[in-house]
């Protein structure tokens, strides 16, 4: 295990240091965060001037080590935040880079690394949400009879999904469907890319407390589609699913740890000025804050450097303990922040508010804080299995 950066990593973060505070300046305004369609435009826009620059493959084209200091560097200078190609970037890509065939790489991963294309989630549904594998949307098998090929025919899809991630503007959607229902549940799933426009997809979005439509529920109705958009094998999904989750919860977070220590600071600064400060029980607070976020950063680079021993360049079940401690300290970090504001916090339009409101889905999103406990439980610590 090694937590230090040698020379050549930190060349690499002066050059993309100085990149950064030289093209920062030249991007436009950010848009309304409500506004998905602007925010679309704009997240492909940065990832398109990252690509352009060499960076836009740093999220599995490089070292963990590298993809640590990129995402490290970019929320200290105040870059944009991946925002809709969050999907496609932290655990799509990833997932394919790492799963998919020569051709499944060359189809989607180029696009995603020059801006073009936007991916969501259709993992959760209705009544598999905490247990994604009791999923029940379906996939049949069509036109793979005698004479076709492995990879010959249709998926035809039919089910409902819900709490998609940025369905309202994406292109593909990363799909877990139930393939076999005659096997334990584990082992008849299968991961699929699905288009968006494919004929049978109605989109509703959701919106949230905070007033976003940032997820959405998926109505499938017959969706076909082609046997070659499957990732992995045909059953063989709860493990590719294992490999995005761990993407998900390994590294998909890190620059949030950044940003967070961001509002920390800036916390303790509204608190002098508005006189808060004077507050012991506050003060402990912040410091409690300020070493769990410094504890989790250690972590981070703890798992990622695990990642990097094992050669394989994805994250191990860390990132569960990672998950569980930093979605409840992102909560107590906006709750301490209402604390601050003092009768302000109930104002919608500061940003402190709306995060404060969107904190709550963190110990839902990427798997429940109870999931990752089983995880830590029986993978980390070796307990018995629940019945």
């Amino acid at each position: 295990m090694n937590l230090g950066y040698t020379a050549e990593e930190e060349r690499f973060r002066q050059e993309l240091r100085t990149w950064l505070a030289k093209t920062l300046p030249t991007l436009p305004p950010k848009p309304n965060p409500l506004d998905w369609p602007a925010r679309r435009a704009y997240d492909l826009g940065w990832q398109r001037t990252l690509y352009d620059a060499g960076y836009g493959e740093l999220h599995w084209g490089a070292t963990p080590t590298q993809h640590l200091i990129f995402l490290e560097e970019t929320e200290r200078a105040g870059a944009p935040y991946v925002g809709a190609n969050f999907v496609g970037l932290l655990h799509a890509g990833p997932t394919i880079a790492a799963e998919g065939t020569p051709e499944q790489r060359q189809r989607w991963l180029p696009p995603i690394l020059r801006g073009e294309e936007v991916w969501c989630q259709g993992f959760s549904e209705p009544e598999a949400g905490s247990d994604l594998a009791a999923l029940r949307t379906r996939a049949v098998r069509d036109g793979a009879g005698a004479g076709a090929g492995a990879g010959a025919g249709d998926y035809i899809v039919t089910g409902t999904k819900i709490w998609t991630s940025h369905a309202e503007v994406a292109d593909w959607c990363e799909l877990l469907v139930r393939t076999d229902p005659t096997v334990p549940k584990h082992r008849g799933i299968t991961w699929l890319a699905m288009p968006m426009d494919a004929p049978g997809v109605t989109i509703r979005p959701l919106r949230t407390l905070a007033g976003s439509t940032e997820f959405a529920e998926l109505l499938l109705d017959e969706v076909r589609i082609p046997v070659s958009h499957r990732i992995g094998e045909e059953n063989d999904g709860w493990r590719v699913t294992m490999v995005t989750l761990s993407f998900e919860r390994g590294t998909a977070f890190v620059g949030e740890v950044i940003a967070c220590q961001r509002v920390l600071r800036e916390l303790a600064e509204t608190a002098r000025r508005n006189g808060r400060w004077d507050d012991a029980v506050l003060r402990r607070r912040l410091g409690r804050l300020h070493a769990e976020f410094r504890a989790l950063w250690r972590l981070t680079q703890w798992n990622v450097s695990e990642a990097e021993a094992a050669e394989r360049g994805v994250p191990g079940v860390g990132g569960s303990v990672f998950k569980l401690r930093y979605s409840h300290a992102r909560q107590d970090l906006y709750d301490t922040a209402a604390a601050v504001l003092g009768p302000e916090s109930l104002d919608l339009s500061h940003a402190w508010t709306l995060d404060r409101l969107s904190s709550l889905s963190y110990t839902i999103a990427a798997g429940t804080s109870q999931i990752q406990q089983n995880i830590v439980a029986e993978r980390i610590l070796g307990l018995p299995k629940g019945r």
